[in-house]
């Protein structure tokens, strides 16, 4: 079960960090989830393991790190379009 509540976890941290952007993540509920995992990974890492905590995610390290993601992603989806 602890499996399944990180994939939510990560899918719910990957989607608010899209509505902060005002954008969609390439890849729907399964690109969510891969940059909430991604975000809360490098937002350890940058930011260390401070602030509220559910599913083992740190929230606000995870969201900004999410942040960080989708907009590294979004300007690389812009450049290959154009």
């Amino acid at each position: 079960m602890g499996f399944i509540w990180s994939l939510i976890i990560g899918g719910i941290i990957g989607w608010l960090a899209g509505l902060v952007l005002g954008r969609d993540i390439p890849g729907g509920i399964i690109g969510n989830i891969i940059a909430g995992f991604i975000g809360a990974w490098l937002g350890s890492l940058v930011l260390g393991d401070w602030g509220p905590v559910i599913g083992d995610f740190y929230l606000i390290p995870a969201l900004i790190g999410a942040i960080l993601i989708i907009s590294f992603i979004m300007k690389s989806v812009r450049r290959k379009s154009s």
